[in-house]
């Protein structure tokens, strides 16, 4: 690793590090520019106050090259006010109700359940951490640990859509 190399992991750490000590979920995503498709999906979703609260939540969040992999019109279809509650399922998919950081990730394939209730979740844990949706294709996990006031978010490369229980074991 060079010196520069080092010194902009250190800057962008520092600046993750302060950003989340002072700022909700919502808060830290708002002023990261990568995040901007999914900050209008969960304003549109009506959801940005819950995200705003006390949690814990662990929050799934897609970067915004995430979602421009969706089939053309996806995101816009989904974020028209008559399709709020179809926006609002795909983003409680990824939310849980608890403040999971990467090492509470249990070793293996293992299933866990989003806010989304009736839906599931296959993280798996070994040299990474992936997560397998309804659809049966897995997002990796680019960035885990940033921490909010109010919980914790896991970076991923994938938008991940509710469907069928993922296979786990």
């Amino acid at each position: 690793m060079t010196i520069k190399t080092f010194t902009a992991a250190l800057a962008t750490a520092v600046t993750f590090g302060a950003a989340a000590s002072a700022n909700t979920i919502v808060d830290i995503a708002a002023g990261d520019e990568r995040f901007s498709t999914l900050v209008a999906a969960v304003t549109a979703a009506g959801l940005a106050e819950t995200l705003s609260g006390p949690g814990p939540f662990t929050v799934y969040a897609p970067l915004n090259d995430a979602f421009a992999a969706l089939p053309e019109g996806t995101v816009e279809t989904l974020l028209k006010p008559e399709n709020k509650d179809q926006l609002t399922n795909v983003l409680l998919y990824h939310v849980d109700d608890r403040k999971l950081g990467s090492t509470d990730f249990a070793s293996g394939s293992n299933y866990y359940k989003p806010v989304l209730s009736s839906e599931r979740l296959c993280i798996t844990s070994h040299s990474g951490v992936t997560i397998a949706d309804g659809t049966g294709e897995v997002a990796n996990v680019v960035v885990a640990d940033i921490q909010a006031d109010n919980g914790v978010i896991h970076v991923i490369d994938k938008v991940l859509l509710p469907g069928d229980r993922p296979a786990c074991h």
